[in-house]
Order: structure tokens, then sequence, then C-alpha cells
């Protein structure tokens, strides 16, 4: 309905244009054929022609878009029919998607760094879509080229500098695990996946979902090929000890009287969690996920120091917990298993 609505405003102006434009132009009548007209001669100079009004169908001319330092160059052709020049609103729709990918920035939250450490918040900004379709269509409504500017929203970050000084205060829930620093890939993907989740906040209301806050993880992403259990048996993967995380996260967040929602074991026991405290995580398989129903927002504190893994909970001075009795994990490290009973998947070329 919108799309027919565009195409009719369109059409409308469009011929109320011509309209205007052929009552300007054309001839009187009676100088169309005076009474003493003069024979019709070789030698007679014919009566010059009524000026013809240009069709936007059949004129050539760009549309400029113009964000940052950059300019988009988009040529009349690509946005309207040929012969009777209608917009094209699959084509605008094309160029807005288009052009949403170069100038969407997502705004950046503020990080604790510790203590009174902070990193402030960058803000963001969205194209307003509907403005730029009518800017678009603007531009096709006539005929010569046209330059806009692209209407962009300001969005600002979530998390700001002022309210991490408010939630750093109180800790509420605290965990940490141990791990061979020795094993250099599965200890990389640690502090990797430790640093995601640090400075992130859970409001009130909100569910966090490690997966959906990490995203998948990947090579590209800098996530190094370790040993990981599928089902039941020890396998190479990229991301392998990412479920220590998770795990270390569900026993703080179990402590700290936070909702779960979410949570699987893994096919076999464990070494850095108490069996049946672990919580396994694989991207577009199980989650470890939960829910803040505390009336204030909560931090994750998450940290590597040597061999060891420690997430904090914190919150305001004014949240009131119902926290839980959460046994320890061991400080044994736990052993490495040898390479011989690690299944290594085929590589394709």
């Amino acid at each position: 309905m919108h799309k027919l609505m565009m195409i009719l405003i369109f059409m409308l102006t469009l011929s109320t244009n011509f309209a205007y434009a052929a009552s300007e132009t054309s001839l009187p009548a009676a100088a169309a054929a005076p009474p003493s007209a003069a024979p019709h001669s070789s030698n007679s100079k014919s009566a010059p022609s009524a000026p013809t009004v240009p069709s936007p169908a059949l004129t050539s001319s760009n549309l400029t878009i113009q964000y940052d330092d950059q300019a988009l160059i988009v040529e009349r052709d690509q946005l309207q029919f040929p012969l009777w020049g209608l917009p094209d609103m699959e084509a605008v729709e094309r160029l807005t998607a288009r052009f949403r990918k170069q100038v969407n920035i997502a705004p950046l939250n503020a990080k604790w760094k510790g203590g009174d450490h902070f990193i402030s918040g960058q803000n963001g900004r969205r194209l307003d879509d509907h403005a730029f379709t009518e800017q678009v269509l603007g531009f096709l409504m006539q005929s010569d080229s046209a330059t806009i500017e692209a209407p962009t929203h300001l969005i600002h970050p979530k998390v700001t500098t002022e309210l991490l000084t408010e939630i750093t205060h109180k800790p509420i829930g605290y965990y940490v695990t141990f791990f061979n620093s020795g094993n250099k890939s599965r200890s990389h993907n640690i502090r990797l996946a430790a640093e995601a989740i640090n400075s992130a906040v859970v409001f009130p209301g909100e569910t966090f979902s490690f997966n959906g806050f990490l995203g998948p993880r990947t090579l590209q992403k800098g996530y190094k090929s370790a040993p990981i259990i599928v089902k039941g048996e020890m396998a190479e993967g990229v991301g392998g000890g990412i479920c220590q995380v998770s795990s270390t996260l569900f026993n703080a967040v179990d402590r700290a009287g936070l909702k779960v929602v979410s949570r699987y074991s893994h096919s076999r026991s464990v070494s850095y969690v108490l069996p049946g405290r672990d919580a396994t995580v694989s991207w577009g398989g199980p989650d470890f996920a939960f829910r803040n129903e505390y009336h204030q927002p909560v931090l994750i504190r998450a940290m590597v120091s040597g061999g060891s893994l420690h997430i904090m909970l914190y919150s305001s001075e004014s949240i009131v917990t119902k926290p839980k009795n959460v046994p320890p994990a061991s400080h044994q490290l736990p052993e490495e298993v040898p390479n011989s009973q690690v299944i290594h998947p085929k590589t394709e070329e």
C-alpha cells in the first residue's frame, strides 16, 4: 500500500508538471493559423515548432548522496522503469538497504578497566530510512541531477561511564576456575572469550545469552583450534576452552542468586568445575543464559591472571540479592588430554 501511494503521488506530481509546462509553451490558436497568412512557398521560412517538455524517462542525470567525506553517485535509470519513468520501488529499497550498511554505525558501550579507570563510550548513527526514501523519490520527480545529504539519527550507547560508576562498587557474585596456561591455544581462547564478556551490563528484566553475546567462534575472530568434547569424545574444534568461561560465569551467576534460564552439561565430566556445575555452549547448539530479575543493573567483570579465570558480578549499593551457597572449584590444574586421545578432523583442501 505504501509503495502504491508513493507511485500515485509521483504520477500526479509528474502529470501536473507536464500540464503546466505544456500550457506555458503551446502557441495561441490565432498564431497557429492567422487569417491573412500568405500562401506557402518554398522560399518562405516555416514557423518555429513549440518547444518540447523533457520527460524524466528520457533524461540522463545522477543522484549524489553525501555522507561523512564520501559520496555515492547513482544513475537515474537505475531507480526507475524505462519508457514512463515511474520509480522502481524495489530498486529504491535496494539502494536504501545498501546505503544503510555503509552509513549505520553501532554505538560502543563504555567499559570498566578496574578501579577508577573507564573507557568512554562512543555514539553511533542510524540511517533514517523514511526520510532517505523521500529524498530519492524527490530526485525522481524532477529531471535534473541532485545532491542530498544522508539523513541519520544519533544513537547513544546504552552503557555510559556515569552508569558504570554507579554499579561497580558492590560485588554480588564471584567464581574462579583454573587451567593449564601451558596449553597456548586453549588459554588464548579463554582469554579472548573473557575479554568479550568483560564489562557487559545486564539491565533489569534482560536476559544475557552467552552465544548471543559472543556470536560465532571463528578463526577470523581470532579463536584457535583446541580440544573440545563432541558426543563424549575429545576432538579438535575452533574455540576449544570457551566452555570454561561459560561454566565459570554460570557459577558466579548462581552464587549471586540470578535466574538461570538455560544451561546444559557436557556429555562427559570436565575437570575445571565440580560434577554438575558446568555449562557447555556451542554456536547453533547449547547455550547458557540467565535473566536479571533484580531491580538494578548487573555488571560482568571477567579477567585472566596466569592460569586462573576470575569472574565477578557487581551492581549498585542499593541492590538486594538472594545469594546461594555454591562450592568452589578445585585448585588442582586439570590434566591435559594426551594427543593420541584427541580426534583430529580431516581438513578439506
